[in-house]
């Protein structure tokens, strides 16, 4: 079975620095209120364990990934100061992820293609 779901998503988890939980909780809600502008974003959000921290989010394929991104890379690099990935996740269809792959290279970003399933 094949799926016509064309919904990328993004998992990052990270680890937080010593003393800086706070700083990127702060962060996170920044992250939330900008995101919230963007018209292809499906859901958003930010848990936390202790000191790592995991956002959830899904997009409208893969432009709607990228357009996230450049939306938020400033606030990326200033939470890169505080906290690095222990692993970033990116989920979606081979046809959406085709468009991801080159440009989100440099994060080193596990691809996990989407073979089956539905959206409602």
């Amino acid at each position: 079975m094949a799926t016509e779901d064309t919904c990328c998503t993004i998992a990052p988890y990270f680890k937080i620095k010593q003393g800086e939980i706070e700083a990127f909780k702060d962060l996170s809600e920044r992250f939330v209120a900008k995101t919230r502008e963007e018209s292809k974003c499906l859901y958003y959000g930010f848990s936390f364990d202790g000191d790592e921290a995991h956002c959830r989010e899904g997009y409208e394929g893969a432009e709607g990934v990228l357009e996230h991104l450049d939306n938020v890379g400033d606030l990326l690099e200033e939470s890169l100061k505080i906290a690095e990935f222990m692993r970033l996740e990116i989920h979606g269809s081979e046809q959406e992820l085709a468009k991801l792959r080159e440009p989100l290279a440099e994060l080193k970003p596990q691809f996990f293609v989407l073979e089956y399933g539905f959206r409602r």
